[in-house]
């Protein structure tokens, strides 16, 4: 058996592993490259292989970083069988036809610009794949149930199991034969953070052969919930009721703008804050979230109390979700009292990036910033403390008070990633630490060996085949 980082090794985005067997070849993970001109260019450079040789993909949740690429995967040729769980099939039919839509925008912006200023004649910028592409690439996609068995290929058997970090994430269990023996191959994907709003914890994995662990916070801690809350409820009474601005909160459509939601509406329910009116500002957001609703099943059970409370009626908490652009362009209209909530969550495109031109250099406005950043991201630009930004071609001075939050991280950190590990008996013969910067991946590795006491602890290396016995 042979593996091959394709992309989350070192960095934090673009998580595609191949997986090399007796029996064939399969991916797991086909995500997008996320932060400026280099992870465009990677995308772009992306599946320089024969994709002939790819019997199948498994995914473990629907997140661009883990999915976007999928739709180029398919324009390029591919034509197997892409697993995942019910919930990502449904996410995925909302959330690649927006990444197609933004790709095709940002293509045409990009050709205005450069016919404005004339400086590369015959040059064009085309899109990563088209919205049709993103369709097309839907009916490549096979839902699976939690803790089903499926058989994807020969030799091989899968169960998905609930990751807790997003609606529908999974730990991806893959038991497969190899030199005439059974070996366990596990892809925890993203885990999230236990006693999170909403989903329930990750379910723990008791055994693996092989180990690819996440390690976005491998070296930190979050905060505990408690002190998060306390932060958040200052700042929005500060900006809202005693400076009279905005919150803009940019965050990802899927999962952590559900998650903000919720926690905003427990805070006006415990009188923690007098009344709250939310935006959500994204055409993706608002059809997950109503998708959201539908899922009920796979939330914990303080979150089904809370949207019972919400459903009963309150004027006290009014929520919009928005989709109309004249209706998105007219909140810009508005300088006080609300709280938008937008898209994308490194704030690199779509509509946040609109909220923050037209209120980042306001000095009685706050950005919360709840989400991962990475590097080269203009909301990680905002997080090391940038006095001014650049947004379509303005440069603006950032006045708003910029504030990061990151005990509402829906990944685990440290403490709650060697927790989950603990639970493999014996430990995994090969652990490689994927999914993290270049330093926290070897700093979370370190840590394994040292508290878990497991040998053979691997950080993950780009284009590396690593060869296992």
């Amino acid at each position: 058996m042979q593996l091959t980082f394709l992309g989350a090794a070192g960095e934090v985005t673009g998580s595609c592993t191949r997986v090399d067997h007796d029996h064939g070849s399969f991916l797991v993970d086909c995500g997008m490259f996320q932060g400026g001109r280099e992870a465009d260019a990677k995308n772009f450079r992306a599946f320089d292989f024969d994709l002939r040789e790819i019997d199948f993909v498994l995914l473990t949740h629907a997140h661009l970083d883990h999915s976007g690429l999928i739709p180029r995967l398919v324009a390029l040729g591919y034509r197997g069988p892409i697993y995942a769980t019910e919930a990502t099939v449904e996410l995925l039919g909302v959330m690649l036809l927006d990444s197609g839509f933004i790709q095709e925008k940002e293509a045409e912006w990009a050709n205005r610009q450069e016919r404005a200023r004339r400086s590369r004649r015959g040059w064009s910028a085309v899109p990563l794949y088209t919205v049709e592409q993103a369709r097309a690439s839907l009916g490549s996609l096979r839902p699976v149930a939690y803790d089903e068995t499926v058989h994807p290929g020969a030799g091989i058997r899968c169960r998905f199991r609930d990751a807790g970090h997003i609606l529908g994430s999974a730990i991806i269990e893959i038991d497969l034969d190899a030199g005439g023996a059974e070996h366990r191959l596990v892809f925890s994907g993203d885990l999230g953070q236990p006693m999170r709003p909403v989903l329930c914890d990750p379910v723990r994995v008791e055994r693996a052969d092989v180990l690819c662990i996440e390690s976005t916070y491998g070296n930190r801690l979050h905060r505990p919930i408690d002190e998060t809350c306390d932060e958040l409820v200052a700042i929005l009474n500060d900006t809202l009721f005693r400076r009279r601005g905005n919150v803009i909160i940019p965050a990802f459509a899927v999962g952590r703008t559900q998650e903000m939601l919720f926690l905003l509406a427990e805070l006006v329910r415990d009188g923690r804050v007098e009344r709250l009116e939310v935006v959500v500002d994204s055409p993706m957001a608002a059809a997950v979230t109503e998708l959201t609703a539908r899922f009920e099943r796979l939330w914990d059970d303080e979150t089904r109390e809370l949207y019972r409370w919400f459903m009963a009626g309150t004027d006290r908490f009014k929520l919009r979700l928005v989709a109309d652009v004249e209706e998105s362009m007219a909140l810009n209209e508005q300088s006080e009292g609300l709280v938008i909530i937008s898209a994308s969550g490194m704030c690199d495109a779509g509509r946040i990036k609109h909220h923050l031109r037209h209120n980042i250099d306001r000095p009685q406005n706050a950005i919360v910033i709840v989400g991962f950043q990475a590097a080269g991201t203009l909301g990680r630009r905002l997080v090391d403390g940038a006095r001014h930004v650049t947004l379509f071609g303005t440069r603006l001075p950032v006045r708003a008070s910029i504030h990061t939050i990151g005990g509402l991280s829906a990944h685990a950190d440290q403490a709650a990633l060697i927790e989950w590990m603990r639970h493999i008996q014996p430990p995994p013969q090969h652990t490689f630490v994927m999914h993290g910067e270049a330093e926290t991946a070897a700093s979370f590795a370190k840590t394994v060996s040292e508290r878990l006491g497991w040998r053979s602890v691997k950080v993950a290396a780009a284009g590396q085949p690593w060869r296992l016995p």
